[in-house]
């Protein structure tokens, strides 16, 4: 275990995720408090879809797959991504705080009656329509797609990139056919992943992380 931690230090960023957590399921339990209704017109014209449920769930694999892959393979990314991530979970999660918002878009009937429309059931019972705008689903699978697109790991690994950009688009869409968001929350999810990319992959942290490593280098040697 000792020698575990002294090869992954870098799983410190990861105790940020109790603090998230956290505060995201106090947001969700709160009441009383006036929301925002999210909608628009372009909603009403997307019929709901239980076929989307598939890749709605897969996105909590997608995400472990990914920051779990490079917290192995490439501490560099590993900072990159989950430092994309966290900060940008963390402003949604302030936009709630201080601007409550909901959605009205779930059906109360469905037309048809399979295991998948059941598992939506259960996906509504669970998981409340407050705290929708950003979407953060749809925020969190442009980052795990632009980590492995700007990762020299999938550099050639066609396959595994074509393959998360489908994945990343099918999430984004499930959350609408799901009834889940608006319109609204992805274009908002979409603009917060705009601004901060470039000042995740545009700008050269690397002298950051080579110091870093004579810095351990160093204290080994020591």
């Amino acid at each position: 275990m000792r020698a575990f931690l002294q090869k992954y230090k870098h799983a410190w960023i990861l105790s940020y995720l109790p603090i998230y957590f956290y505060w995201f399921f106090a947001l969700e339990a709160r009441t009383g408090v006036p929301m925002k209704t999210i909608h628009t017109a372009l909603d009403d014209s997307i019929p709901f879809n239980e076929w989307f449920y598939i890749p709605y769930i897969l996105w909590f694999g997608y995400m472990v797959i990914v920051v779990g892959y490079f917290f192995f393979h490439k501490k560099e990314d590993f900072y990159r991504s989950t430092s994309f991530l966290f900060i940008g979970m963390t402003i949604c999660l302030i936009i709630y705080t201080f601007w409550p918002n909901c959605q009205n878009l779930r059906p109360t009937t469905f037309e048809r009656n399979n295991i998948l429309v059941s598992l939506v059931q259960v996906l509504y019972r669970t998981d409340t329509s407050t705290n929708v705008c950003p979407s953060i689903h749809v925020f969190n699978s442009l980052v795990a797609h632009s980590a492995i697109m700007n990762s020299k790991l999938f550099k050639n690994k066609k396959w595994i990139r074509r393959g998360s950009f489908v994945l990343m688009v099918l999430i984004c869409m499930s959350t609408v056919f799901l009834k889940q968001h608006s319109v609204f929350d992805g274009i908002c999810a979409l603009a917060l992943f705009t601004v901060m990319y470039p000042f995740v992959y545009k700008i050269d942290y690397s002298h950051m992380f080579e110091n870093r490593k004579k810095r351990e280098v160093f204290a080994k040697s020591s």
